[in-house]
């Protein structure tokens, strides 16, 4: 098995605790705008937003990855960028990983109603080569991005 590090160094195992989810079959692109989104909010209040992605109720805006990306009203007056979309199965997943941090959280016997995301971020990991046949027996390969998505959080004093 590899042995996994964060991209953060200074974490203070007093205040702050940490989960991430490796090799998760989301999108990297989209992983990174969620969590451009969420960092630096309340933990309870990047749950209840990406639940509310999921129900596709509010969507996420898209800073870095915008091209060809629709602009929608409810984006733009929130948040100030206009384009942005609802990824709904990464959204679902970047849930778990909340969840998981905030009862590390919890076991470390931090007060979770205190708890703010520090540090977020997704990296884009190995890709999952297929074959689509096509005709005349030929054979086009396709990827399935794997992406690994890192969550520190701290309570505030």
């Amino acid at each position: 098995m590899p042995e996994w590090g964060y991209s953060m160094v200074k974490v203070d195992p007093d205040r702050m605790a940490k989960a991430s989810g490796r090799d998760l079959r989301i999108s990297p692109k989209e992983a990174r705008e969620i969590c451009a989104t969420i960092n630096g909010m309340r933990l309870d209040d990047a749950i209840s937003y990406l639940e509310r992605v999921v129900q596709m109720k509010e969507g996420v805006p898209y800073r870095r990855f915008n091209s060809n990306v629709p602009h929608h009203s409810e984006i733009a007056a929130r948040w100030g960028v206009p384009s942005g979309r609802y990824p709904v199965k990464s959204s679902s997943e970047i849930i778990k990983i909340l969840k998981n941090a905030k009862a590390n959280a919890e076991n470390k016997g931090l007060d979770s109603e205190r708890l703010k995301i520090v540090h977020s971020c997704a990296q884009a990991a190995m890709r999952l080569r297929n074959y689509i046949p096509r005709s005349f027996g030929r054979a086009t390969p396709f990827y399935h991005p794997l992406t690994h998505v890192e969550i520190v959080i701290e309570e505030e004093a």
